[in-house]
């Protein structure tokens, strides 16, 4: 029993989340599936050899040739723990790779992270729609109550993402992490479970075949479907 005077959060029943699985998400403009690095190995690296500045943030890369990232990349596919996938365009090409990681199936808590999107892919509603079909999996599906995304506080496209894309700003961690010999501070940001039904009906509002014209243009913003104050 607690103690008289002592506040408490509100009760959860018990249960865990479920682990990501190879699944197939579709979606309008693609589909987000396992990462196999025989499989997409050969279309990530033409996507994204040549520019450097997508690794910029990450711990890893970028690669001085094909065979390094491919043993990256075959070392990446076999793990739970990032859990990773392939970002396919229509024409079934592999344009990104994101990852489901810090996976806490007791606490109900999982991120999405490693997020690395060929030049092709940024700007692209298939950017947007992956970011959808992976919330939409890990809420409806999986079963988690807090959704988190986190970020070096230098790395302006991704914090405007995160806000873009519904989480919340949380706060910044100090000297969280040293990555590539440098000192990082991680900016911290969450959906959560009963926020999701809010931000999928933005998404699919933005989705919507009448939300482009007949050159694939945007007719408005998926801020403009927001109703929660987040970012542009």
């Amino acid at each position: 029993m607690p103690v008289a005077d002592q506040p408490l959060g509100p009760s959860v029943p018990a249960g865990s989340a479920s682990a990501p699985g190879a699944v197939v998400l579709e979606g309008r403009f693609g589909r987000v599936e396992k990462l196999e690095a025989a499989r997409h190995g050969d279309d990530l690296w033409h996507a994204m050899a040549g520019d450097d500045r997508i690794w910029t943030y990450m711990s890893y890369g970028p690669f001085a040739d094909t065979g390094a990232f491919a043993r990256w990349l075959a070392d990446r596919a076999a793990l739970a723990d990032p859990f990773a996938f392939a970002v396919i365009d229509e024409a079934g090409r592999a344009l990104g790779i994101t990852t489901l990681r810090e996976i806490r199936l007791d606490m109900r808590v999982i991120e999405v992270g490693h997020v690395v999107y060929s030049p092709g892919m940024q700007g692209t509603p298939l950017a947007t729609e992956s970011q959808y079909l992976l919330a939409r999996y890990v809420f409806e599906e999986l079963g988690y109550r807090r959704y988190e995304w986190r970020c070096n506080t230098l790395n302006a496209a991704s914090r405007r993402a995160a806000l873009r894309l519904g989480f919340t700003f949380e706060g910044i961690f100090r000297q969280h992490m040293i990555v590539k010999g440098r000192s990082r501070d991680t900016a911290w940001y969450a959906m959560l479970d009963h926020e999701w039904p809010s931000r999928k009906l933005a998404f699919e509002r933005w989705l919507s075949p009448d939300n482009f014209d007949a050159d694939g243009r945007q007719r408005a913003r998926l801020a403009d479907f927001q109703t929660y104050g987040a970012a542009s």
